[in-house]
């Protein structure tokens, strides 16, 4: 079985078993895989390559993101204008009035997203020049809303410690076969969240295992030149000028 065959199945196997999952959680909880299974499975297909150098973790997927178009930091404009990707889109299960899934028609923009895809499209010609070094992953798939009226992005570390830890167990595993299956040199989170579930997973004391500044509008550090931080924190690590 080839790689992507390969990888595609995980994923799947990873969409089984966490809808199988059961959360007390008071709120709604979205699965990108289900319903925005065709662009996300077009991105793995597309974009993700054995022995791609650097891997980018983040945590999970956000409202105006992964949540509408099932990329990880899905912004709608740089998944379907830069990476070309625009397939059909259905509804989560039980979907949050004020945040419901337009897909690709959703007008909002994730801030973070934006930035992460901004960064690498102003850096890189082509997608598949990016993608040709680098991949990037969610460690989590599941989306979290609060069930309140500004339906707040609720992150999987506040879960109840035993539904978080059977969470986590699902996550660890298919985080360790992807790495495994794409062996990549260096580990990136985005943010601290993710670097320390790499640090967890990784099997290879040799590999290298940082953080960025995550990206998001609600991390102070992120919301005064991101870009150039991020850069800098890249390059000090020798990971920036070795992708190119």
């Amino acid at each position: 079985m080839d790689f992507t065959q390969r990888l595609l199945d995980r994923t799947m196997e990873l969409k089984t078993q966490v809808d199988l999952l059961d959360f007390t959680f008071d709120g709604y909880i979205y699965n990108p895989l289900d319903y925005a299974w065709q662009p996300h499975s077009e991105y793995l297909k597309r974009y993700v390559h054995k022995g791609a150098k650097a891997f980018f973790l983040g945590m999970n997927p956000g409202p105006f993101g992964m949540m509408q178009t099932g990329v990880p930091f899905g912004e709608v404009g740089f998944v379907k204008i830069w990476m070309g990707i625009e397939e059909t889109v259905g509804k989560p299960s039980n979907e949050h009035p004020a945040r419901p899934v337009l897909g690709f028609e959703c007008k909002r923009s994730e801030v973070s997203g934006k930035r992460l895809w901004g960064l690498f499209s102003q850096e890189y010609d082509t997608p598949d020049e990016f993608f040709k070094n680098n991949s990037v992953f969610n460690y989590c798939p599941l989306g979290f809303l609060e069930s309140g009226k500004t339906a707040k992005n609720f992150t999987p570390d506040k879960l109840r410690k035993d539904e978080r830890t059977a969470l986590e167990d699902v996550c660890d595993s298919y985080l360790r076969d992807v790495i495994g299956m794409i062996e990549p040199q260096v580990l990136i989170g985005v943010g601290k969240y993710a670097q320390a579930k790499l640090q967890s997973v990784n099997e290879d004391p040799s590999r290298l295992v940082i953080s960025i500044i995550h990206p998001s509008p609600g991390n102070p550090q992120a919301n005064n030149g991101w870009a150039e931080k991020t850069i800098a924190m890249l390059s000090n690590a020798g990971v920036w000028k070795c992708q190119h």
